[in-house]
């Protein structure tokens, strides 16, 4: 993989991962370090790409929106729908509660 480049230090990886709440040991600081390192050195390098004649884009590959007929078809039998549900009442999905609510 090569040697980690000195473009981060150690610190500054430990800092980061404070910062995201993230607890590292020892180790694998280290060994971030230097994956960091090298990402740093690639995006270092992209940047010395002689892009002038090179249009800006916001995606490499042409985009084409797909549309279909907005045509009305025959609507789904609920009960059918429900019967495969893990659980169902009163016609409607049961489903846990959230955000600590009370069933």
């Amino acid at each position: 993989m090569g040697e980690p480049t000195a473009a981060i230090s150690t610190d500054d990886v430990a800092h980061v991962a404070r910062l995201a709440r993230i607890e590292l040991t020892s180790d694998e600081i280290e060994h971030y370090t230097g994956h960091l390192g090298r990402v740093l050195e690639h995006a270092r390098e992209l940047e010395d790409l002689d892009l002038d004649d090179v249009p800006p884009l916001a995606h490499p590959y042409p985009l084409r929106n797909v549309f279909r007929d907005d045509a009305a078809s025959s609507p789904v039998d609920r009960d059918e729908v429900l019967s495969q549900a893990p659980a169902a009442s009163d016609g409607q999905f049961e489903v846990p509660p959230v955000l600590g609510e009370e069933a």
